[in-house]
């Protein structure tokens, strides 16, 4: 059986759920297939989210951008999104059983110079590293009561 898998949504696919996907799929392991995607992918991933994932030893360098179309034909258990226009513009998915909504600032938009933007980098990165660790647990926890 394949393990189930759990799409992470933003718009631009470049920063949010990718700071999202590699913290939950250092966090759940090979038990569960983590991705990400965007309602508009930007075409890239930011290179202060890389740095900032660097910075906790999760390597996200070789993420690309993807538009949440990419998942249309696949069974996607649960769907997180990490913004609001991606949850407004989230569809359902094949074999979608759950969907959260747990926002978060988009670092993108920070402005300074490199270090403050990193700065807004890494507090979004821990923020969600909470929110999605916490999951992350609770999610275990229910695979290993089966």
């Amino acid at each position: 059986m394949n393990p189930p898998t759990i799409l992470i949504l933003c718009t631009g696919n470049s920063c949010r759920s990718h700071l999202a996907e590699g913290i939950l799929r250092k966090a759940l392991g090979s038990d569960f297939n983590v991705r990400s995607a965007g309602s508009k992918p930007a075409e890239y991933v930011h290179p202060l989210a890389i740095k900032a994932m660097e910075e906790i030893g999760i390597d996200i360098s070789s993420h690309r951008s993807k538009h949440m179309d990419e998942f249309l034909e696949q069974d996607v258990e649960t769907v997180i999104t990490v913004c609001g226009n991606a949850d407004q513009a989230c569809p359902m998915f094949p074999g979608q059983m759950n969907r959260h909504h747990w926002p978060f600032d988009d670092p993108a938009h920070a402005t300074g110079t490199e270090e403050e933007q990193l700065a807004v980098f890494r507090r979004v990165r821990n923020e969600i590293q909470q929110v999605f660790g916490a999951y992350a647990a609770g999610r275990l926890d229910a695979l290993k009561a089966r």
